[in-house]
């Protein structure tokens, strides 16, 4: 029986091959964590490139209409935070950023064996269900 939520699958890449994988993700490199994904017809997207995108957007439609834009703003704001985020990736499947639970436990499974290796640090699954994420600090939210 389904839960009901939708899943994501997140990567850490090694600082140097997350470079890399942002501007150049058909690199020799890459080439095994590539496969997979391809198999699975997904695409890894950087964290912080997604954030610089929502915050781009939302300047140009104007910021009341998003109502993560302060925070995702101070957090491409800070060195700190930065750093972990350009090394961070979603992974989407058919050009979804959430998709079903047996798409994302396929996905985890073939991508397991890369995990500790050269390419993939950190492998996670995340859920939509609200009380599993973090929510913006107080002095974000209206």
């Amino acid at each position: 029986m389904s839960d009901g939520w939708q899943y994501q699958m997140r990567i850490d890449l090694a600082a140097e091959l997350a470079e890399i994988a942002r501007r150049d993700p058909g690199n020799p490199a890459l080439e095994p964590l590539m496969d997979i994904l391809a198999r699975h017809d997904a695409i890894a997207k950087c964290q912080f490139d997604a954030f610089a995108d929502y915050v781009a957007e939302a300047e140009r439609h104007g910021i009341e209409s998003y109502p993560l834009y302060q925070w995702t703003k101070a957090t491409i704001e800070d060195p700190v935070k930065k750093a972990k985020h350009l090394q961070s990736f979603t992974l989407c499947v058919q050009g979804r950023e959430v998709y079903g639970k047996e798409k994302a436990d396929a996905l985890e499974a073939d991508l397991q064996p890369l995990v500790g290796g050269r390419l993939i640090s950190r492998l996670s699954k995340h859920d939509t269900n609200p009380a599993s994420n973090p929510q913006p600090p107080a002095h974000y939210r209206k």
